[in-house]
């Protein structure tokens, strides 16, 4: 199982007081020699931490691979097709949440998010689709023809107990029937040093991508050994 690491609120601390700091370019370089297999970032629509020229920087230095996390729109799908990232995961966005809280709407969005992944595809841009762990969603994303699909952890992580089991269990049986269906299947949104174990159980899950807690995490014990902290977890 792979991490993948979440630079987002590296840019969000730097955003704050409108600083050249903490570098973002400097964050990927320590995070690829500590261990992450792809960065992934999210370039909002309101640019409240990525911004359009990171994306420009960050392109030539990663060595991994980049995963733009990106909402269905004709702004967004210009920016992909100028930046050539690696992976595109199309995400779902509204201005007023404090992060992503769901997945896709795949349902009333079809046609939309259709257009936009032929298009991506079109350039060999592999495109990930963030959805729930539900079968009908699944259906949809096979139906898309998309080569992956981001499970959203967030009822996992954001639960506790019998009802968090039950979360897992749910994914865990999605990412079996997905994996019957020759999806490849990431997860994430939540998920930290306390309940990254169980999550790294679950079969068929290729990668696990991670922003915020190893962000936290790095204020105690530096941003090298928090992402090598959580690698651990993963391997072990």
């Amino acid at each position: 199982m792979k991490l993948g690491i979440n630079i987002d609120h590296i840019a969000t601390i730097r955003q704050a007081r409108g600083t050249l700091y903490p570098s973002i370019v400097d964050a990927v370089k320590i995070a690829e020699s500590s261990g992450a297999d792809s960065i992934t970032l999210h370039l909002r629509e309101d640019r409240r931490h990525m911004q359009d020229h990171d994306l420009f920087d960050l392109k030539p230095i990663i060595q991994t691979k980049m995963n733009l996390e990106m909402a269905a729109t004709d702004e967004m799908l210009k920016i992909a097709l100028e930046i050539m990232p690696e992976d595109v995961c199309i995400v779902p966005e509204r201005r007023e949440e404090r992060t992503t809280e769901g997945g896709l709407d795949l349902k009333n969005n079809y046609h939309q998010i259709k257009t936009i992944v032929n298009e991506l595809a079109h350039h060999d841009i592999r495109v990930s689709l963030f959805i729930a762990p539900d079968i009908e969603v699944i259906d949809s994303a096979i139906k898309m023809q998309v080569p992956v699909i981001e499970l959203h952890t967030g009822g996992y992580a954001d639960t506790h107990g019998k009802q968090q089991q039950l979360e897992l269990e749910k994914i865990t049986r999605m990412a079996e029937y997905a994996a019957q269906h020759n999806l490849i299947i990431n997860a994430g949104h939540g998920l930290n040093y306390t309940n990254v174990s169980a999550m790294t159980a679950v079969k068929h899950i290729d990668e696990l991508n991670i922003g915020h807690a190893i962000v936290a995490e790095a204020l105690f014990i530096g941003w090298d050994n928090a992402i090598k902290k959580m690698k651990s977890l993963i391997k072990a």
